[in-house]
């Protein structure tokens, strides 16, 4: 029924609950952004300096439907401006998870970043995860465009 929803609506119902310190619900920023602003929920602001990493909270928990997952993705401007990322690139957040939603920061900068309370740091985007049946077998379908081919071997970066 909820895929049937989801087909003629285009939206996935993402239930949050705001903790105390929740300083903004994620919210899109315009209507084509594809993922939710997360604001930090700091008390009062950190200082990054380069090189160095650590846990920001959110302020909410969230409680993604089953079939999907929350990815947490670095803010572009913030990675331009300031060299600031994810130390795991992008974070996933499973449906079963009910813990405070926080996102691990690294300032790949060459200066001190300081977050601000409020600040937006991060994008969540709910995305459709299939379940995946494992099939063991003795041999696989040839790819004879590609093969065993790994790193590099489509092709020379220009």
């Amino acid at each position: 029924m909820s895929t049937l929803i989801e087909e003629k609506t285009g939206t996935v119902t993402l239930k949050v609950k705001r903790l105390p310190h929740c300083k903004a619900l994620p919210k899109y920023a315009t209507a084509g952004s594809a993922g939710l602003d997360l604001t930090n929920a700091l008390a009062e602001a950190v200082i990054l300096q380069p090189g160095e990493r650590c846990r920001i909270p959110i302020g909410i928990i969230v409680e993604i439907p089953v079939g999907y997952e929350g990815q947490v993705r670095p803010r572009s401007g913030l990675a331009d401006k300031a060299g600031i990322s994810l130390t795991n690139c992008v974070g996933t957040i499973d449906s079963d998870y009910r813990g405070e939603v926080q996102v691990l920061v690294i300032n790949h900068g060459d200066k001190p970043y300081t977050f601000e309370p409020g600040e937006r740091i991060a994008q969540l985007l709910i995305t459709p995860v299939p379940r995946v049946e494992i099939v063991e077998v003795d041999e696989l379908a040839d790819s004879a465009e590609r093969g065993a081919g790994g790193f590099g071997s489509t092709g020379r970066l220009t």
